[in-house]
């Protein structure tokens, strides 16, 4: 049984991607799952001023959660073709506690958005800037048009094709991990 630290890079209370990394981590039943939300770990913006002054509590918290973990599935947000600055502030703060802070970590990276495309950019953007600090994606998965094809009310997904394969990422992640 593996450790798996799961979360969305939404710091919005009512994040799709975050209903997208709670339907991956209901399925991943052979192993031990941990579903954070990462408005619980609020930070400053990064600057070199701001790391002049320590790193903040929260950034070694979650740092710390990501160290103890196998694997990790993360869910990225879009805005404007790229990750949300929340997310990105978090990942700077990561990156400057240990730059490897993903070593060794294996990574099911997926997106969502209300559009077709899924937050493909995003997604695309996650899966060349991650392996950069030692993760290893195993698994992507652009879910499109979320309103659409998920079921907030049931926690699931409604469209059968998007079942098929996400459940297939799903199960390839969980058997490489």
């Amino acid at each position: 049984m593996k450790k798996i630290l799961a979360f969305a890079g939404s710091n919005s209370s009512t994040s799709i991607n975050h209903h997208l990394v709670v339907y991956a981590a209901s399925y991943m039943t052979e192993h031990d799952v941990k579903v954070l939300q990462l408005h619980n770990y609020a930070m400053p913006m990064y600057s070199e001023d701001e790391e002049k002054k320590g790193f903040p509590g929260m950034a070694l918290g979650l740092k710390q959660e990501i160290s103890e973990a196998d694997a990790l599935i993360i869910a990225v947000n879009e805005h404007n073709g790229s990750w949300s600055a929340f997310f990105k502030n978090t990942i700077d703060w990561l990156s400057r506690i240990d730059r490897n802070f993903l070593q060794d970590k294996k990574i099911l990276l997926m997106s969502t958005s209300p559009g077709q495309r899924g937050g493909m950019s995003a997604l695309e953007f996650g899966k060349n800037v991650l392996p950069r600090f030692g993760g290893e994606i195993i698994e992507s998965f652009s879910f499109p048009s979320f309103y659409d094809n998920f079921s907030i009310e049931t926690k699931a997904v409604t469209n059968e094709t998007l079942v098929l394969g996400l459940n297939e990422v799903l199960s390839t992640f969980a058997h490489r991990i």
